[in-house]
This record gives C-alpha cells, sequence and structure tokens, in this order.
C-alpha cells in the first residue's frame, strides 16, 4: 500500500492528479508538465520531494565508512558541503545514485532515491565498517524542492542572509526560512538555479504554504513528477532503474566523475578494474525523424542494433524531442547519425552533447 508524504492533503487541495510513484501517492501535474516546466526554467517552482529518503551515518569511524560503501572520495568534504555519488554492488553496477551531506566529521546525510530506500539501508547496514550508527531517519523529514532562477528573491525574502549557502553543493545546515529550523542546500533535479529544504516532517505544509505565498510576486507555481521528469531529462540527468541500475556501471551511464579509482577501496572497485574500459556509453540523441523515442527504444546503425533507449520525450523548453540512451561506445560520437526504432518505425536522430540544457548554477 502506497504511503502519503506530509504535503498530500495540500496536494489534493491544489487539484493535484494523484499518482503511485516509489511506494507514495504523489502528483503527476497541477496545471499541466508543460507549464510547470517552464515555469521552472523562466520563473520558479516548487516540489513536494519528501519521498526521498535520508539514511545518516554517525560517529567516529563516518568517514571511512561513507568512502567504503561509495564510489566517490569524500576525504576532502569540507561541512557544510554536499557531494553526488554512486554506490556500487559487487559486480560494480549501481545500487542507487544520491548526494552526501557533510554535517559534521562525525555525521553525513546520505539522501537516497525512495523507491531504493529499504534496498539501500539493508546494504548499508550490512556493510558498514568501523564505529559508527546508520539510521534511517527518512520519516521523520519532508523536503521540498525550490527551483528556478526567481529561487534566489523568494528564500531571500524569508532566510536572513546569513543562512543562504552561495556556493552550488554548498548547504547550511540551521537555517531559519519563515521561523522554521530547515537544512536549506544549492542543490537540485532540474537543471535550474535553485534550493532542496529539508525540514522536519510536521513542518513540511507550513514551510509549502509560506514559501508559495512568498514566491506568488515571482509566479512560483506548485510542480509535480511530470515536469520534474521532462526537467531532469532536458538537464541530461540520470535516473534510477533508466540510465542506471545494477547492471549498468558508473563509467557506462557516463558517470565516472562520480568514481575515484585513486581511492584505496570501496565496494565495486576490484569489479570495475576487472571490466577496464566500457565498451557502451550514454549518449544524447535529438530525434530529427517524426516521432518521439520512449524508454526501450531499439536504436540503430545502419541495420545493426547498437543500444536501446533509456529515457526520452518532448522537451518543452528545447521545443523538440530528445532522448539519452546507452549504446556502443564506438557510436558515440556527436553527430553520429542513427535511428531509433517507434513502434516499428525507423525514424532519424543524431548524437547530440549532454547536457541538452544548462543554466548557471
Amino acid at each position: 500500500m502506497e504511503r502519503k508524504t506530509p504535503l498530500y492533503d495540500i496536494h489534493t487541495e491544489l487539484g493535484g492528479k494523484i499518482v503511485p510513484f516509489g511506494g507514495y501517492l504523489l502528483p503527476i501535474q497541477y496545471t499541466g508538465i508543460i507549464e510547470e516546466h517552464m515555469a521552472v526554467r523562466e520563473k520558479a517552482g516548487i516540489f513536494d520531494v519528501s519521498h526521498m529518503g535520508e539514511v545518516q551515518l554517525s560517529g567516529p569511524d563516518a568517514l571511512r565508512c561513507v568512502n567504503h560503501l561509495c564510489s566517490n572520495d569524500f576525504t576532502n568534504l569540507a561541512v557544510g558541503r554536499a557531494r553526488y555519488t554512486t554506490m556500487l554492488n559487487n559486480d560494480g553496477g549501481v545500487i542507487d545514485d544520491f548526494l552526501v551531506y557533510c554535517l559534521d566529521k562525525e555525521r553525513y546525510w546520505l539522501v537516497v532515491n525512495a523507491s531504493n530506500r529499504a534496498k539501500d539501508v539493508e546494504w548499508i547496514t550490512r556493510n558498514i565498517v568501523g564505529d559508527i550508527v546508520a539510521e534511517d531517519v527518512s520519516d521523520s523529514i519532508g523536503q521540498v524542492a525550490l527551483q528556478g532562477p526567481r529561487s534566489r528573491e523568494i528564500i531571500a525574502k524569508l532566510t536572513p542572509e546569513a543562512d543562504i549557502p552561495q556556493k552550488y553543493f554548498a548547504f547550511t545546515e540551521k537555517a531559519s526560512i519563515g521561523g522554521l529550523q530547515c537544512l536549506l542546500s544549492r542543490t537540485g533535479y532540474t537543471g535550474s538555479f535553485g534550493y532542496e529544504i529539508y525540514c522536519k516532517a510536521a513542518d513540511t505544509p507550513a514551510l509549502w504554504r509560506k514559501l508559495l505565498e512568498a514566491g506568488a510576486e515571482y509566479g512560483l507555481v506548485p510542480c509535480a513528477l511530470g515536469a520534474r521528469d521532462t526537467l531532469r531529462l532536458e538537464a541530461s540527468m540520470p535516473l534510477y532503474g533508466h540510465e542506471i541500475d545494477e547492471h549498468i556501471s558508473p563509467p557506462e551511464a557516463g558517470l565516472e566523475f562520480a568514481v575515484k579509482m585513486s581511492k584505496p577501496d570501496f565496494i565495486g572497485k576490484a569489479a570495475l578494474t576487472a571490466k577496464g574500459e566500457p565498451s557502451l556509453a550514454r549518449v544524447g540523441l535529438r530525434i530529427t525523424g517524426r516521432g518521439i523515442a520512449r524508454d526501450g527504444n531499439e536504436v540503430y546503425a545502419g541495420e545493426r542494433r547498437i543500444g536501446a533507449v533509456t529515457s526520452g520525450t518532448h522537451l518543452p523548453y528545447m521545443k523538440g524531442a530528445y532522448a539519452m540512451a546507452i549504446v556502443e561506445k564506438g557510436f558515440s560520437a556527436a553527430g553520429t547519425a542513427l535511428t531509433v526504432d517507434i513502434r516499428g518505425r525507423r525514424v532519424e536522430a543524431e548524437v547530440v552533447p549532454m547536457p541538452f540544457y544548462s543554466s548557471p548554477m
């Protein structure tokens, strides 16, 4: 049975179309995906992301444990900064991808994907090293994402300047937002400037209403899962279960930056070493023919099947059909002409650089 986030009643009050997602009941859209997408690109949008999970690692060996569990290196991660990573299985496949927050040198947050929460907690608990405590604190925390170029002005109306993080992937653990104590993070999953805000679960409805009220003059609108997906695809951000999973390694998904082979060891390192250079690559595709590529559509070079689409749709800001795909590496160069099988019809496509959309962060 699906669960409800602390904002469920507000979603129904605002007319959100509710669907099951990641074990929760969440809105897929409010007024419309295109309208919500464009609000985030041009003004601001607010998302309920309280379904995300938070796992806290605390104790004298917290850093050692994070470095053991994760592929990235957190040795030089300063207090008040976050870093993206993957967490691998023993075969080098991706169990999950997430942000790690350094609250202090003996306390880290792993913000995991909702659908992977139980799996992640089980894996972490089974593989902890050293003197630490691993605690799933997800149910006590609500999370709201405020995204878009006007987000800075909205936050400034509610938050003392000293509490507002100025750098990308920086955060303030105890920021005051409209009088509510929150963790305010300069991060997001849309490709636009914005913040992700964590607070007590019980405070989430009040936080949402304060932000909506403060943002009214800047065009802030409620946004939902549909726009969140088109925005992350436009920014060429991977989605677990699509661009990455337990059978796709980070190098194959173009996530080499999140893997530090120079670390003494981490789970999955030996498998990645044994695999050597990847034979597959994640690529961006612009659909030049008529059609929209979807997850699972086969990709061809001539008559040779070379891979498959992992995510695809029409992107509102880019005004065209785009996709990401995992293909044989020899066909990953920008400008390569390919075709995509869309409902039995071969449609022309071209490999293009990623991200499709980018903005100053």
